[in-house]
């Protein structure tokens, strides 16, 4: 029996710890809050869906495990640096925003780190509860050699849509610039993500931020082969009524992820020459949000 451990109890470590526990994947969810911790493991964790709601009770860790097959982090962006891994255990993170792969690189060595973006829609509604929105295709590859096998066979398992790439890099930042199209907005409109497809202005300043990130993306060295604002407005569309984890930071008073996303695409667009106007005022207003 594989063992997966998945860092982080917020609604995607949630949903990725529940789904592997259910298939028979052996599975630690590892949240360093002991009172936290102490909650999950009494009551599990419970996910809803349109068609089930189900409990699942994985192993619960204020520490990760010395050794397991992989693992999977889904902490916020800005904890990445104080995660204290195991070495040589492929580690694979699906966090959103930019920088996350090279911080795992830095600790554990970039042989033994995989990345990648899952567009899996899940809302947290309560310690060890979760809803599940919207299924979505979850997509990573060796940030330079690492075996992708054992975190790809459990994840199959578990039932997600893995695929898995040449580019991770890419596949990043594909995401981000979707995130910072959508989350920022949400965040400030307090609205679902469909709401922002319903009124002009929104859907204008959405497509704007998204060619920004676009611009800075490519001066990195990648390209698309779609149009990414397309691409945006699909999954707004699909996700409709999910509410971005942005927004959920706001409205749980918890420090955003603006830093690296449209931080990052601010940043590195000021290193590129690249402006990114609207960029730069919706970080702006943001962080203004977070500091009230």
């Amino acid at each position: 029996m594989s063992h997966a451990t998945v860092i982080g109890p917020g609604a995607l470590g949630c949903l990725f710890a529940a789904r592997l526990a259910r298939c028979g994947v052996k599975t630690t969810l590892v949240d360093y809050r002991e009172e936290r911790a102490a909650v999950l493991r009494k009551i599990g964790i419970t996910v809803e869906t349109a068609e089930e709601t189900y409990t699942e009770k994985p192993a619960i860790a204020t520490r990760i495990p010395a050794s397991c097959d992989f693992i999977l982090v889904l902490t916020k962006a800005h904890s990445t640096r104080e995660l204290r891994l195991p070495p040589k255990t492929p580690t694979l993170t699906l966090q959103n925003g930019l920088g996350n792969a090279e911080t795992l690189a830095a600790a554990v060595g970039a042989s033994h780190v995989l990345a990648g973006a899952t567009s899996e829609a899940a809302t947290w509604l309560d310690v060890g509860r979760v809803r599940h929105a919207a299924s979505g295709r979850t997509e990573f590859g060796a940030w330079t050699t690492c075996p992708a096998d054992a975190p790809q066979a459990s994840l199959q398992q578990a039932g997600f849509d893995i695929s898995i790439t040449e580019s991770p890099g890419k596949t990043v930042w594909e995401k981000v610039v979707v995130n910072a199209g959508i989350n920022p907005l949400t965040a400030l409109l307090n609205v679902s993500n469909g709401a922002l497809l319903e009124k002009r202005e929104t859907r204008e300043l959405m497509r704007d931020l998204v060619v920004e990130a676009t611009r800075v993306a490519g001066a990195e060295g990648y390209h698309f082969g779609h149009s990414l604002v397309e691409e945006t407005e699909r999954i707004c569309e699909a996700t409709r009524d999910n509410i971005s984890s942005m927004l959920q930071d706001i409205r749980q008073k918890r420090r955003t992820e603006i830093g690296a996303i449209s931080g990052e695409i601010l940043r590195r667009g000021q290193n590129a020459m690249l402006p990114t106007p609207r960029t730069k005022v919706i970080y702006q207003l943001v962080r203004a949000l977070e500091a009230e």
